[in-house]
């Protein structure tokens, strides 16, 4: 058993077709059988069941896939590190976020990151809940998880770096305002959150409102629940299940969402109005990471992450962390 043969299985496992596996790893799909084929004849074990005209994963190859991954990994570490005396020429930063903190801080991290190491590259796959994001670490999909929750996560021994709190805020289209709200902003006005003029709402003020939610599961769909069993008479009109839907939905006059303060630079932008909750709700957001050996790339974004919270707490950062 060799690392391209560990690689090959990797990608076969990603794509679950030969066919597609060979077309990403640039050779033929013969080539390819006969690869995984010798090594489960190494392995004693079929790490694949072909069914009909497709293929499923068999218990051996199941447990094959995490320390599959953590091997290329480790091996692509060790090639980085030699290389390093070089400084950070190029590289690989593999993480995966949640959609609010994919927004922000994620933009501002990539942006200071690349700007510090031009030649990185960052993929950023995707995560809906914070399980997802810790077992995608977990089990070496990514190095590195942007997530969000209500309450610090339960990692399982992953190392967990606070980066911040974002508050709760209600988006409204700006033809819809709620009572004794004032005038809509000019056209331009970029008013941060923390900007007197951004008012704030209780939770009784969604009385007679149409919600745009996002499904069941989530810190901000949790809110809302909670404000109707209080007998809060709103109304959710659309449940969708991907959150980026939700500012074009309240954008084209649908209604009203509940959304993490990430959002408010984007949602102002597009003349949206928005309004702090109080009493507030925070999302925290954390960077998850393995306690072991990472990738210089991984390191030197987790470095990236570190000066942020750093600028933050000394008050340098942006005005709305």
């Amino acid at each position: 058993m060799d690392v391209r043969q560990l690689t090959y299985f990797l990608a076969v496992v990603e794509t679950m077709n030969f066919g597609r596996a060979a077309e990403q790893l640039y050779i033929a799909q013969p080539s390819l059988s006969q690869a995984i084929g010798t090594l489960e004849r190494e392995l004693g074990v079929p790490l694949f069941h072909r069914v009909g005209r497709g293929i499923v994963l068999s218990d051996a190859g199941a447990q094959l896939v995490e320390p599959a991954r953590q091997v290329v990994r480790d091996l692509e570490a060790a090639r980085a590190a030699a290389q390093s005396v070089r400084g950070l020429q190029r590289g690989r930063v593999e993480l995966v976020a949640m959609p609010s903190p994919g927004m922000e801080p994620l933009s501002t991290l990539i942006r200071d990151f690349t700007a510090a190491h031009p030649a990185m590259t960052v993929t950023a796959d995707a995560a809906f809940t914070p399980e997802e994001v810790v077992q995608a670490v977990k089990t070496g999909r990514a190095e590195l998880g942007l997530l969000g929750a209500a309450s610090p996560p339960h990692t399982g021994g992953l190392r967990a770096l606070l980066i911040e709190d974002q508050p709760l805020v209600l988006v409204s289209p700006p033809e819809d305002p709620l009572p004794g709200d004032p005038a809509p902003p000019e056209h331009g006005d970029r008013r941060p959150l923390g900007d007197p003029a951004v008012r704030t709402v209780d939770r009784a003020a969604l009385a007679g409102t149409r919600l745009i939610v996002s499904r069941h599961g989530s810190l901000v769909r949790g809110l809302v629940d909670d404000v109707l069993a209080s007998g809060v008479d709103a109304r959710i009109v659309v449940e969708v299940e991907h959150r980026t839907s939700i500012l074009p939905l309240v954008l084209a006059g649908v209604g009203h969402a509940v959304l993490p303060s990430s959002w408010t630079p984007l949602a102002q932008r597009s003349g949206a109005l928005v309004r702090r909750i109080e009493p507030a709700v925070l999302l925290r957001i954390a960077l998850v990471s393995r306690t072991g050996a990472l990738t210089p790339a991984a390191r030197a974004f987790v470095a990236c992450v570190e000066q942020y919270v750093s600028d933050a707490e000394a008050g340098t950062g942006r005005a709305d962390r």
